[in-house]
């Protein structure tokens, strides 16, 4: 007889690399839309193709998929990815990973404004875009607005929570 394992396979957290959250916000139809893409740089020791398979994996196992489906965080309460906004800062949290930025005020607003924040986080490794080196507004729109980026990510809304005191 032969079983299908229903378990979450570990992924070893060294085998991520890098990974990297950006915040910005833009235009939509009914207002300025928070962004948050987070991707890896690929810099994993076994290279990139494990930064995307250890990401992939890190999706999987936090109940997201990849490849389009729009998840509502806020309808689905036992979805183990939450993001706090507190201090000028964004912390995007999931099992095994916890990532921050400093969002622009324009961000700041955006979140404040709408209550969430649209995570885009892909597997597809972006190494050109280095924590510390400046980066451009048409080589940030190339590569979060490619369809090879997009349809290698999982697509979030998440709730902007805050700490309670």
């Amino acid at each position: 007889m032969t079983s299908t394992s229903s378990e979450t396979r570990p992924f070893g957290a060294a085998d991520l690399g890098t990974l990297v959250v950006l915040a910005w916000s833009g235009e939509a139809p009914d207002g300025d839309m928070p962004y948050l893409l987070a991707y890896p740089l690929g810099d994993a020791p076994n290279g990139p193709e494990a930064s995307s398979a250890a990401v992939a994996q890190l999706l999987k196992n936090s109940g997201l998929p990849v490849g389009g489906e729009l998840v509502d965080a806020a309808t689905r309460p036992s979805l183990p990815v939450s993001m706090l906004v507190e201090g000028g800062q964004a912390v995007v949290t999931m099992p095994g990973c916890n990532a921050q930025c400093v969002p622009p005020p324009e961000w700041l607003e955006a979140v404040a404004e709408r209550g969430y924040a649209y995570l885009v986080f892909t597997t597809r490794p972006w190494p050109e875009a280095e924590p510390g080196k400046p980066l451009e507004a048409e080589a940030l729109a190339a590569f979060a607005g490619s369809e090879e980026t997009l349809d290698s990510a999982a697509h979030v809304i998440l709730p902007a929570r805050k700490l309670r005191g």
